[in-house]
């Protein structure tokens, strides 16, 4: 696949998948996703304007870390997600950023709406992901969650996949 032909309706149909896949907690299905040198990151909300580097992380996980949270919260020992939250996943604002030799660099607005334990939580944020373009489709290569919350309702917790 040529990345000409990468459009932003291809990119939405991607993301509108990813979503949900980890709405009806089809883990495996999403773990898929990756390439196997993917990452998944979700920096902390007080790093504003620090770079990768310097930031802290609620999650941080190489492709090995992501399978074995995959293989956890499929788990009775994910108590905290035993039984599964039950989530409703909106994503908007999607915008292809700039395309590399094999990758794209995207960016897309997200709120998510948690139910667990009789609580309704709202969690919002951006994706930066640089997907990688082949003829399969798309992959994640960074999956980063950036929430823009100053701070969690009590009760909230990031126990699910955000």
């Amino acid at each position: 696949m040529d990345l000409r032909d990468v459009s932003r309706a291809e990119v939405e149909d991607f993301l509108y998948h990813e979503a949900r896949l980890l709405d009806e907690w089809r883990l495996d299905e999403w773990f898929t996703l990756f390439e196997e040198d993917g990452r998944m990151e979700v920096p902390t909300t007080d790093g504003a304007g620090w770079d990768s580097s310097s930031a802290g992380y609620f999650v941080c996980d190489d492709y090995d870390l992501i399978k074995a949270r995959v293989k956890r919260l499929k788990s009775r020992k994910a108590h905290a997600e035993n039984p599964h939250s039950r989530t409703h996943r909106m994503v908007s604002n999607v915008v292809l950023l700039e395309a590399g030799a094999e990758t794209i660099w995207i960016t897309a607005n997200f709120v998510i709406h948690r139910y667990r334990d009789g609580g309704t939580y709202t969690y919002v944020g951006r994706y930066e992901h640089v997907l990688k373009v082949d003829e399969d489709g798309l992959r994640f290569r960074v999956r980063r969650a950036v929430p823009v919350m100053e701070s969690m309702d009590p009760g909230a917790r990031l126990s699910f996949i955000l």
